[in-house]
This record gives structure tokens, C-alpha cells and sequence, in this order.
């Protein structure tokens, strides 16, 4: 129950041609305070409810429970979420041992792609493809619950 991962930004849009599925997302937060972030998501035909803890000091680690739901509670949720819905399409895109799901974010995110991978640990190392930019995994506004309260194209 603990996710180890990594953010970067994506500096084009070459990773579709690799990608084995793609999905559309709409999440919003119950809560977004970073001690206890409590999501919904819809993505495609299925809900889920997922509580994430803080960032340990290193910002790789973090407690993660995730449930999945029927997607009419999760639409009924979304109705009772924070200000702030997200709006974007997810693509899992394998390299070499891993896969990157790449989120390119729509409305007020509009513009933003960002891709993460999951480890097995913080030292594991990873294949970065041509299309990865800089990493942001320490950067708290590249966080989903932060882009929610503060959208991308208001900095």
C-alpha cells in the first residue's frame, strides 16, 4: 500500500503512437489537504475511491489505498467533490520493464502532459524514453490535487 513513483513533464505528443491503451479520466477531491488526499475517479467504465497519505521526505513515497467502486457512486461522488474537477486522457505507454501512464490534461489543464512511472523501490532505475522532459516529482504543483485548486493555465 505504498506507491513509489516519478513525475516528468512530456515534451511531445510521439508517445501515442506506443501507447496500448487510452482512457479518459474526470477526478475530482473529497479532500485535498496533503496529509490525507481523498479522490474519485471515473476512468472509462469504472469508479474508484483511492486515500493517498503525505510524501515521505524524499517525495517518491507515499500510502495509497485504492477501491474500486460502481461508477454511478463515483459520478454521484464527483457531485460533492471540491471546486475543480480534472478532465484528461490517460495512455500507458510500455518501456522496457515498466509502464508510464502519460495524462494529457484538458480544460483548465489544457496544455499540461505529464507521465509517471511506478517502482518497485526509490533506487530502481528505469528506461527514459525520447519524448520524457524534465522530472517534477518534487514539484507539489504538478500534483493532480494541486492542478484541481490551481489549474495549469492560470501560472
Amino acid at each position: 500500500m505504498i506507491e513509489i513513483e516519478r513525475k516528468f513533464l512530456v515534451k511531445d505528443d510521439s508517445f501515442k503512437k506506443d501507447a496500448f491503451t487510452k482512457n479518459p479520466i474526470a477526478q475530482g477531491y473529497l479532500s485535498s489537504v496533503p496529509e490525507r488526499t481523498v479522490r474519485v475517479r471515473i476512468k472509462g467504465n469504472k469508479g474508484f475511491i483511492t486515500i493517498k497519505g503525505i510524501s515521505n521526505e524524499s517525495g517518491l513515497s507515499r500510502f495509497e489505498w485504492e477501491k474500486e467502486i460502481p461508477v454511478e457512486e463515483a459520478k454521484s461522488l464527483l457531485l460533492l467533490c471540491e471546486q475543480g474537477v480534472i478532465d484528461k486522457t490517460r495512455f500507458e505507454v510500455k518501456v522496457g520493464n515498466h509502464v508510464y501512464e502519460i495524462d494529457e490534461f484538458h480544460g483548465q489543464n489544457e496544455g499540461l502532459i505529464i507521465a509517471e512511472i511506478e517502482l518497485g523501490s526509490e533506487n530502481e532505475t528505469f528506461e527514459k524514453p525520447s519524448w520524457l522532459s524534465d522530472e517534477v516529482t518534487y514539484d507539489k504543483r504538478y500534483y493532480n490535487s494541486y492542478l484541481s485548486n490551481n489549474p495549469y493555465k492560470n501560472w
